[in-house]
């Protein structure tokens, strides 16, 4: 989707330049200006110079502090008495927690059941009273919805109000005071909120710049809404990438990007499990999938971004066994773990010179898994799964072939 930009435009929209500025006041020494990385290897691969945006290292782990900070001073003193409620799973939560803190406001956040112990026990230290509800977000929203009815708390929304759009924008200001030559700047989707804030600063001080969008494909609300010309909800979403797994854009984040965001891609599981194995390798990162998503989209088609080109890691708040799964998806689609099935003899030795092959062929070995019973095997056969850590897609493939050269039966 490409779009112009223009003053008439700017000036319609729900949030301003000025709301961004004043956003940023506000989060003066509440918000950290986080750091701007080089990343050599992006940058060979882009071609150009690529700047890595670490709101991973914001305070509570990503963005949502400054949206949610601002959003809950701009209440009035009411409003305040009255304490807010938020629904989240992770991110959005420790952000309303910790900025009601800071703010003296009594905060209530609702989360699903399952939701990371880690995350809940984040959310608690940073000082709001957690309620567990439903299965899924959307039913964790409509608990926090009744709870705001019932007791006059104030909901926060994660995206869908213009004070939180103007807190992420601040995101923005900072990328172009820290690296003024950027060309083209890439940002996570799911609700909006953060791409539309940034998008407001941005094009009103560099309209040149290219924003590009990016979505889990499991989780693309924005492109049927697009097309569409309204926020349209999907059916399911599905997608490793917590942080951007929303079924429908918000209408105040949907109406600024219709407007002023160039370009929505998606990008596959795959390349999101690529993305954050690479972040946490190469740039020494801990990352979540959805703050790889703009690493992700890079990835999938380096020679699309016109560079000097700024990339925003939107979060790291990821569960250390999410991490674990993840990173072992990752290896796998870049090409460095190999899963093979073999017959062998069924008699003493066979595994273990089959170990030797596989020593010989400089393959890790990480799991066996012998079968005997199996009613497709011959009385004197068995049956062998293999899990390999190798060195590459060339490896894999040397690997299986010095296996048939050994006269090995390599099933997969």
């Amino acid at each position: 989707m490409v779009t112009s930009t223009t003053g008439d435009t700017a000036a319609s929209l729900p949030v301003s330049l000025d709301d961004v500025r004043l956003a940023h006041k506000t989060l003066s020494g509440v918000a950290r200006t986080t750091a701007l990385e080089g990343s050599r290897h992006l940058s060979s691969l882009v071609g150009a110079p690529v700047h890595l945006k670490c709101e991973n290292l914001q305070r509570t782990g990503s963005f949502k502090l400054r949206g949610a900070y601002v959003r809950i001073a701009g209440l009035s003193p009411e409003e305040r008495r009255r304490g807010v409620v938020a629904a989240s799973a992770g991110n959005h939560a420790q952000g309303v927690a910790l900025a009601a803190t800071l703010l003296g406001v009594a905060s209530t956040v609702f989360m699903p059941v399952g939701a990371p112990l880690p995350k809940v026990a984040a959310t608690q230290e940073y000082g709001a009273r957690v309620r567990m509800h439903g299965q899924v977000v959307d039913e964790t929203l409509e608990a926090a919805r009744e709870y705001a009815r019932a007791t006059g708390a104030v909901f926060i929304h994660p995206f869908d109000h213009a004070d939180v759009v103007a807190g992420q924008g601040t995101v923005g200001l900072e990328l172009l005071e820290q690296c003024p030559e950027v060309r083209t700047i890439v940002v996570g989707m799911g609700g909006g909120g953060l791409i539309a804030g940034i998008a407001v600063a941005v094009k009103a001080l560099r309209p040149d710049i290219r924003l590009v969008g990016v979505q889990a494909e499991g989780a693309a609300a924005y492109p049927p809404s697009l097309a569409a010309g309204k926020p349209v909800a999907l059916d399911s979403v599905s997608t490793m990438a917590d942080g951007i797994k929303v079924g429908r854009p918000g209408d105040i984040p949907f109406e600024i990007t219709r407007a002023l965001v160039d370009e929505v891609r998606t990008v596959s599981e795959d390349a999101l499990s690529s993305a954050l194995l690479l972040c946490l390798e190469r740039a020494k990162l801990v990352v979540e999938p959805a703050g790889a998503s703009p690493v992700a989209a890079l990835l999938s088609e380096p020679g699309a971004f016109r560079g000097p080109v700024a990339a925003v890691l939107s979060g790291g708040n990821v569960d250390p066994l999410v991490l674990q799964r993840t990173l072992r998806h990752g290896m796998a689609a870049a090409g460095r773990y190999l899963s093979l099935r073999l017959r062998l003899s069924d008699r003493p030795g066979a595994l273990a010179a089959l170990m030797g092959e596989l020593s010989v062929a400089d393959a890790n070995v990480l799991d066996v898994s012998h079968v005997r019973t199996d009613p497709r095997l011959g009385l004197d056969e068995v049956e062998v799964e293999l899990h390999l850590e190798t060195k590459g897609p060339e490896h894999c493939v040397e690997v299986a072939s010095s296996l048939r050269a050994a006269g090995y039966r390599v099933m997969s």
